[in-house]
């Protein structure tokens, strides 16, 4: 419980502060996968792991639906397409949320 309520405090104190999860110390980021995969590397449970899990699939949505409108602009289709949608959404989660356009 005490754990618990330690890491939704330093997630409040974070999110407040203007940090994204994008900007979490290296070692916090590093993990790579679906946002259960992160969300399980970094240990988190309840409202931390609730929250998370809620930001992490929305910027994911995002990520993925720009990428798809680029994609359709260029008129990539089979390998290209997937081949560009890879590198773009490696880009997105690497690119700090206000630099994205």
């Amino acid at each position: 419980m005490r754990s618990t309520l330690r890491t939704l405090v330093l997630a409040l104190a974070a999110g407040s502060a203007g940090l994204s999860w994008a900007q979490a110390p290296a070692a916090a980021s590093a993990p790579a996968g679906t946002c259960e995969e992160q969300a399980a590397a970094r240990k988190l449970a309840g409202a931390a792991k609730n929250s998370f899990l809620k930001k992490c699939n929305a910027d994911g949505a995002g990520a993925m639906a720009a990428c798809e409108g680029k994609a359709a602009e260029k008129k990539l289709a089979g390998a290209a397409k997937n081949s560009f949608m890879k590198k773009c959404q490696a880009d997105a989660a690497s690119a700090p949320a206000s630099a994205a356009k």
